[in-house]
């Protein structure tokens, strides 16, 4: 919106110029972001309170969770109310992409936000179940990738990090395969959220990085010296991921520990989809692994802990996801948090330095 506002006025005021570049503009995302969050902050909470909407917790869960029950919950949508606002502002509108990562994020907080209503709101503790939530999902997933396999601006093709030649032509099946990482990664970010800022950690460090290489993918000059698929007008992605990384930053002020605010599934299953759908359409699906890895083992090891105990009856870990079992390990929960932080940080920059290896 101010990119249409204000960068015509360049002709007659030079300074206005600036609006032309998507370094400064996202630049300006991200203070809008952060700093909405943080002023918006602690009213949301204070109306969560009077709404009574709070957290409830499972009584199979650690112990020391108890103690958090009637947190406020469902403040994700501060964090996407934030993150659409500023990259509303300023982003050019004129990029699909950048209305198609809306599109999902807002879609699939939408179908997190009828869970969090119905168990925290109506007292339904099921919410909506499995199925619900996985059909709901998909839909959304289905209809962005489709659009952009339609679009075709968007080559059909999986991209493997390291090898610049490395690739294999999807099709028509790019859009289940895109479908698939959309909806995993959401469902995973949602496992993941399970300790006070837990979540929000690797979601700044993989929105970040994705910033970063969404606005490499979208740069002629610097696509071609890293060997990477010119992806044109990728880099308006960078405005948007930006924002969503300085929300999350801005939401952390109150979701650390001890968190006064819990995101719910209106926020996680929003922020996996946001960046599932900027993967896939930057072409690093695979590197996601890698940059999310956090959200990869969490969602394995309740994989693996479910399928081990169907098939011999015993658990791997002593609770899933993982981050339980090193507190039933007895790792204090502020621990558990900064050390998954920590690995966060280096995927990231493992992530980054993929672009010269290849």
């Amino acid at each position: 919106m101010l990119y249409y506002l204000l960068y015509p006025l360049h002709e007659s005021i030079g300074v206005f110029n600036v609006f032309k570049y998507i370094t400064f503009r996202t630049f300006g995302a991200t203070i809008t972001a952060i700093m909405m969050c943080l002023l918006l902050g602690g009213r949301y909470i204070r109306w969560l309170k009077e709404k009574q909407i709070g957290q409830s917790i499972r009584e199979l869960g650690p112990q020391s969770h108890l103690s958090k029950k009637g947190t406020p919950t469902m403040g994700g949508g501060l964090i996407l109310g934030c993150i659409s606002i500023s990259t509303l502002l300023w982003a050019d509108l004129r990029n699909h992409y950048v209305w198609v990562a809306l599109f999902v994020m807002l879609g699939t907080g939408l179908v997190g936000w009828v869970d969090d209503y119905r168990k925290v709101v109506q007292k339904n503790s099921k919410g909506l179940s499995a199925k619900q939530k996985l059909i709901a999902q998909t839909l959304v997933a289905v209809i962005a990738a489709t659009f952009l396999y339609i679009m075709r601006d968007t080559p059909p093709v999986l991209k493997f990090p390291f090898f610049k030649d490395w690739s294999i032509d999807l099709g028509v099946f790019f859009i289940p395969f895109a479908t698939l990482v959309i909806v995993g990664t959401s469902n995973a970010v949602n496992l993941t959220d399970g300790l006070d800022g837990l979540a929000v950690g690797p979601t700044i460090t993989t929105s970040l990085t994705f910033a970063m290489l969404a606005y490499c993918a979208g740069h002629f000059i610097i696509a071609e010296y890293l060997q990477i698929p010119f992806i044109s007008g990728a880099g308006e992605l960078s405005i948007f991921l930006a924002s969503t990384a300085a929300a999350c930053l801005g939401f952390l002020w109150y979701n650390s520990y001890p968190a006064e605010v819990f995101m719910g599934d209106v926020g996680a299953l929003a922020l996996g989809g946001a960046l599932g759908v900027s993967a896939v359409i930057t072409k690093n699906e695979l590197l996601l692994v890698i940059c999310g890895g956090i959200f990869v083992v969490e969602a394995v090891s309740v994989m693996m802990q479910v399928a081990s105990f169907k098939l011999t009856g015993k658990r791997i870990f002593k609770m899933a996801p993982i981050h339980h079992h090193f507190e039933l390990k007895g790792w204090p929960e502020p621990k558990v948090i900064v050390r998954f932080w920590i690995i966060s940080i280096l995927l990231a920059l493992a992530s980054l330095s993929t672009l010269k290896l290849r």
